[in-house]
């Protein structure tokens, strides 16, 4: 079984644990990239965008610390990635359009107001992107079977009883699997999910 995401954040406090670094690099570097390439920023500017705030993250996870509040570490990376646009925006080194033809600036400052809809959107585009790649990693630890009944009752969206029909298991069986792989989300996403 892998190492929980918990166990993560408190691994990534030894700056030696090469391993904890990379699974951390592994999950956030292609969202990283993939919000620099939205925000306009291309080729090896988004490469170098990424780099950037991961070599923030490393420097500053020391100093970071869980106050076991929904979204804070989600938060705290937002902050570092839009303060390194800016950076990198302001040294001339990108020179990205924002979205909607708005001015860079005014985007990275709504991008880092937890409250404005874009800041939101990043939120919600985190979630979704961290619990799919926590899926993925967590899916081998689960015989077939059970896997099968979870996928089709909570990601295909299928009722429990229209399930267990299809697999001949009881309705319980589907819950039983549900309640298990959500369980082992939760202990693999522990405190990256908000």
């Amino acid at each position: 079984m892998s190492v929980t995401s918990a166990t993560l954040l408190a691994r990534l406090k030894d700056t030696q644990d090469l391993d904890a670094w990379s699974r951390l690099n592994d999950l956030y570097g292609p969202l990283i990239k993939s919000w620099a390439v939205r925000l306009g920023v291309r080729g090896s500017d988004a490469d170098d965008l990424m780099q950037d705030v991961m070599t923030v993250v490393v420097r500053r996870f020391p100093e970071f610390v869980h106050p076991d509040r929904p979204g804070a570490f989600r938060g705290w990376l937002r902050a570092i990635a839009a303060n390194c646009a800016r950076d990198a925006w302001r040294a001339r080194r990108v020179a990205p359009q924002a979205p909607g033809g708005t001015d860079f600036g005014s985007y990275l400052a709504r991008l880092e107001d937890p409250t404005d809809d874009m800041s939101r959107e990043w939120d919600r585009e985190h979630d979704v992107y961290v619990t799919r790649r926590m899926l993925e990693r967590i899916k081998p630890d689960f015989e077939a079977k059970t896997w099968e009944l979870f996928q089709q009752f909570v990601l295909d969206g299928h009722s429990a009883d229209a399930v267990a029909a299809a697999c001949g298991v009881s309705p319980n069986a589907v819950y039983i699997a549900k309640s298990r792989v959500l369980a082992r989300l939760r202990d693999e996403a522990g405190g990256l999910l908000g």
